[in-house]
């Protein structure tokens, strides 16, 4: 009988993350192994990650590639759909990290609870011809239902928003913590790493380098025009033509178009995305950890221009954006460049703050 009970209980340790807390039992024969409490053997210490909208396009390649992360110990998935399937799949990884998953509206606040660090791909993709404002009215309500269960589950959690439109939904994210009293503007961040990686890649190609040898800052926002790289920033140092500059820029600013049209209906950017919320998020869990000198490019609230939230090079520590650096020299290029990002901008975060307070 001891050999039965022995094998209950590694089958329970084996399969409790593919559970949900609400979904508790105990094993026959122990009087305190419950199969939600259970870790699979071999969880390491780290920290702990939700993502909200694992099943979609830019969730799924997400949660795989942060179950491969060593700082995630525990990775949490939720989707109104889908995330039992996903979570299962995922889970057969042999990598520490231990994966639950949870589906629907009435297990948010099991995913949320304890979390560390939330990342919110949540929503519907773009489309052939659809702008970002396009998609507002669908993700803004999502947007702020998720960010409320953050308010009331992991109020000091760092969060990683990707919804489209960020330069949007970074302010309704913001209001809907103000209303439930919980606002922290340094564990609040936009993820605009697509646009860097983007940079990186574009500019890599035009000098013959190695893009992983490229450091171009993006700054402004996360859509069109309010995407401003820096070019005369760039490291290692290195002086462009006023064609290459404008082939970049442009190039930088409808990377995501580029590749919607190229999908023709079949989705959007979702694996690039992925490769870059991912390095983000690392960049997030490293300043958590306490590493010294983790500076990315993020949609924060700003002073560095008279905008509340603006998109530039901060500092990553452990209560999320230690520090905000400032734009540096910019050419007249640049300089005409931020006027119209701003001007856009302005509209954009003006149409998340009003989402919420209407």
């Amino acid at each position: 009988m001891q050999k039965g009970a022995d094998i209950h209980q590694r089958i329970a340790r084996i399969s409790a993350h593919l559970n949900p807390a609400a979904n508790r039992f105990l094993v026959e024969g122990s009087s305190n192994l419950w199969r939600a409490d259970c870790r699979a053997k071999g969880g390491s210490p780290g920290f702990k990650v939700a993502i909200l909208g694992a099943s979609g396009g830019i969730g799924q390649p997400l949660a795989m590639l942060m179950k491969m992360n060593p700082l995630v110990s525990v990775l949490h998935l939720y989707d109104v759909v889908n995330t039992p399937g996903v979570t299962a799949d995922i889970s057969h990884m042999d990598t520490s990290a231990v994966v639950r998953g949870f589906v629907g509206q009435n297990q948010l606040e099991d995913a949320l609870t304890g979390m560390d660090l939330v990342i919110i791909p949540a929503g519907v993709p773009r489309k052939p011809g659809m702008t970002r404002d396009d998609l507002f009215n669908i993700n803004a309500g999502i947007v702020k239902t998720l960010c409320e269960g953050i308010a009331k589950c992991c109020p000091k959690a760092i969060v990683n928003l990707i919804s489209n439109p960020v330069n949007s939904t970074v302010p309704i994210a913001a209001e809907v913590f103000k209303k439930a009293g919980t606002y922290d503007p340094k564990r609040l961040l936009g993820v605009t790493m697509l646009d860097v990686v983007r940079a990186n890649t574009f500019v890599a190609e035009v000098l013959g380098l190695d893009p992983r040898e490229v450091d171009v800052p993006v700054v402004g926002g996360h859509a069109g025009v309010t995407i401003l790289p820096l070019l005369s920033q760039v490291k290692p140092a290195c002086s462009f033509t006023q064609e290459e500059t404008e082939y970049l820029t442009s190039r930088i600013q409808n990377g995501g178009t580029e590749v919607v049209e190229a999908k023709a209906g079949a989705g959007s950017a979702t694996l690039s995305m992925a490769y870059a919320a991912v390095k983000f998020a690392d960049a997030c869990l490293r300043g958590l950890r306490g590493d010294a000198g983790v500076v990315e490019c993020a949609f924060v609230s700003s002073q560095v221009t008279e905008l509340p939230f603006f998109a530039s090079r901060v500092r990553l520590g452990r209560n999320g954006v230690e520090e905000i650096y400032p734009l540096g020299p910019l050419n007249e290029y640049e300089r005409v460049g931020l006027e119209k990002a701003k001007k856009e901008l302005a509209g954009s975060i003006e149409k998340g703050v009003s989402f919420v307070r209407k």
